[in-house]
């Protein structure tokens, strides 16, 4: 009997060995402000292998409720979030705020929309919902994050659509929200927790790895950084990298990337010249040991070349 006994204990020993091996992705909150929390994404691009758990996720815990701002990249980041909350509280979510719509930011948002709390996000994230290149991203998503991102994973849209600027109270806590942009996409949000002293950026700070510009407003996104920078806050949480507690620094980091991207390949864009002789010309030493940057930097500085053109 003692023999069998073993051998069960072994078997179940094994079983979940495995079962963490499958699902190796841990979540950790990180405090920033009395009542103030994140977790952070990888800097790496988003996988099967880990969950699309390449943003952050932010809360803050107020006397009535939590307020989460951003829902990760797949349904179950979001419930490992959810776990992380309830480590601290019995509070329930009763309102998650979504900086943008990308996908590292909002495949988790059915699992908060599930459980009854309300969803704030910039109008114009309306427009993405209506979008095709939406659709394909969620139908490559499912293959590429497979199987945590699948058919049943779907895009959420806000209950309340914010036109420039609103103040949600909750338990005493006031959430300053700020349309900006267009900058790293049309319908970016920063919201102001005035009482923990935190600014919430989305992806208009990165902080620790080379920035994803996508179909970004540059310009736009220059004279974002600059808003940002004057309501000094004493903590920056952004969509991608560690908190910062100091808020001159990181956005200057950002900001001189950006304005390298477009001293760059301005001339070449204005003057329709070669992109690849631009590019090929253009001293990136300074970026070249950072996370991302084989992935992200020649995507991100032709990017900026067509804008250029644009304006």
């Amino acid at each position: 009997m003692k023999h069998i006994f073993a051998a069960l204990i072994s078997f179940l020993v094994f079983e979940c060995s495995v079962a963490d091996s499958l699902d190796p992705i841990e979540l950790k909150s990180i405090k920033v402000a009395p009542n103030t929390y994140f977790v952070q994404g990888f800097h790496e691009l988003g996988s099967s292998k880990n969950q699309n758990f390449i943003s952050n996720a932010g809360f803050v815990i107020t006397s009535k409720g939590v307020v989460v701002i951003d829902a990760l990249g797949s349904p179950i980041l979001a419930n490992k979030l959810l776990k992380e909350i309830g480590k601290l509280t019995k509070l329930k979510v009763v309102a998650v705020i979504v900086t943008h719509y990308h996908a590292d930011h909002i495949y988790g948002l059915q699992v908060f929309k599930k459980m009854g709390a309300k969803i704030y996000a910039q109008e114009l994230g309306m427009d993405y919902l209506s979008s095709e290149s939406a659709h394909l991203r969620l139908e490559a998503s499912r293959i590429d994050f497979a199987p945590w991102v699948n058919q049943y994973t779907t895009l959420i849209p806000a209950d309340r659509w914010i036109q420039e600027e609103d103040k949600l109270t909750i338990g005493g806590v006031d959430f300053l929200i700020s349309k900006v942009g267009p900058a790293h996409t049309p319908n970016d949000l920063i919201i102001y927790v005035p009482s923990e002293g935190v600014l919430f950026v989305g992806d208009l700070v990165f902080r620790g790895r080379i920035p994803f510009v996508g179909n970004a407003d540059s310009k736009g996104w220059l004279t974002s950084l600059d808003r940002i920078n004057a309501l000094k806050p004493k903590t920056i949480i952004p969509g991608h990298g560690s908190y910062s507690p100091d808020s001159d620094h990181d956005i200057e980091f950002t900001k001189e990337y950006l304005q390298y991207l477009r001293e760059s390949m301005g001339e070449a864009a204005r003057n329709m010249d070669s992109f690849d002789e631009a590019y090929g010309s253009t001293d990136w030493s300074r970026y070249e040991g950072m996370p991302l940057f084989r992935s992200a930097n020649r995507m991100n500085a032709y990017n900026v070349y067509l804008s250029i053109q644009a304006e």
